[in-house]
């Protein structure tokens, strides 16, 4: 599976969005170089409250170009990083891969896939009603989260939009996507 990079996106401070950039750096067990959400520890508000010593298994949060589409569908407008997303892309099946999928980005950087996010309610004060369209329900009641997977940087490097992106599949039984 190849895909590539549509756009890259990071903030220095707490925001619900996140600028574009014309590249942004991964550091290996630490995250997007700058970003508010680097480090070893957990580094979101809810997830420091609840116990700051925890793995930070959120370091890089990606998101796929083709939601925006679905979400243009329903009247919904949202550009790359207004979701608060490090980087954007097209191409991969990001919500279906399993955990352990490494995504290599252009020569050097490598994504280790941890989980599902976990939208909260900031989304609806993005734009109301937003939230509903990125979580819900499939046909057996089953909770569905579409907002983007989250990541550990297993190798650092720069990424840029219209780097390539290759996916390299963990051994099976392949254990899917939960939200961390």
């Amino acid at each position: 599976m190849t895909g590539n990079v549509v756009a890259v996106s990071s903030n220095g401070e707490y925001s619900f969005t996140k600028p574009n950039r014309e590249g942004i750096r991964l550091v290996e067990g630490l995250g997007v170089e700058g970003d508010v959400h680097a480090g070893v520890t957990v580094k979101h508000r809810s997830r420091v409250a609840q116990d700051p010593s925890q793995p930070n298994l959120r370091q890089v949060h990606l998101m796929h170009a083709e939601l925006f589409g679905e979400l243009a569908e329903a009247g919904f407008t949202v550009a790359p990083g207004q979701l608060g997303e490090n980087v954007t892309t097209r191409g991969v099946d990001l919500l279906g891969l399993p955990v352990g999928a490494l995504l290599r980005f252009g020569a050097e950087a490598v994504v280790e896939v941890t989980g599902l996010r976990n939208p909260c309610a900031q989304i609806d004060n993005f734009q109301h009603g937003l939230l509903k369209q990125v979580v819900g329900r499939d046909g057996s009641g089953a909770l569905v989260r579409k907002a983007g997977i989250m990541g550990v940087v297993r190798s650092g490097g720069e990424i840029r939009p219209g780097d390539g992106i290759t996916v390299t599949l963990p051994p099976e039984p392949h254990r899917p996507l939960d939200r961390v």
